[in-house]
């Protein structure tokens, strides 16, 4: 058993962290979780972490659309460009993952209705030489599939002329491919 050293705050540090024993609580906290490392044989770090960041979330940040997910209307609908208080949000995708790309359907609220909605756009990273975008962009389009607007205001994907035949009326309002 090594020779301990015994501080103020009746911590017993070895010899080696006893020298720079004087720094701030942060410091005490490393000095300790290394001396369990040593004694237990296993690393406690992302338990140190927790216990440091126990109030800030420790889950990375999902980019693409899910439930919640704010969202901006891209089209000139009447519905998608009146000011609301709240900004319209994500509360269905209709698909297996539930994580929304570019070209699925998702259902929206907007100004207290429900809408049907295809995102045209999100901030994710896609496959390969995809657009990514600064904000996710959704259509409002009515339930058999025919888009609200008359227009859509910001460029969208060329994936979605792959799918023409679901999305040939969207397309066909559409200004400018990316």
């Amino acid at each position: 058993m090594e020779a301990g050293f015994l501080c103020p705050d009746k911590c017993s540090l070895g010899p080696s962290a006893a020298a720079w024993h004087g720094g701030s609580r942060g410091q005490l906290t490393r000095i300790r979780m290394a001396l369990l490392h040593r004694r237990l044989g296993f690393s406690l770090t992302h338990l140190s972490n927790t216990v440091l960041q126990r109030h800030f979330s420790v889950s990375g940040a999902c980019r693409a659309i899910q439930k919640l997910t704010r969202v901006r209307v891209v089209d000139n609908s009447a519905l998608g460009n009146a000011p609301y208080h709240r900004p319209p949000k994500c509360i269905h995708v209709y698909n297996k993952t539930g994580v929304g790309k570019v070209g699925d359907k998702i259902l929206l609220a907007i100004k207290g209705e429900k809408k049907k909605a295809l995102i045209v756009g999100h901030k994710m990273p896609g496959p390969h030489m995809t657009p990514r975008f600064d904000s996710n962009n959704v259509v409002l389009i009515e339930d058999n599939g025919n888009p609200l607007g008359t227009r859509i205001k910001t460029p969208i994907p060329y994936i979605l002329r792959r799918r023409e035949g679901e999305f040939s009326k969207v397309l066909a309002i559409a200004r400018n491919f990316v």
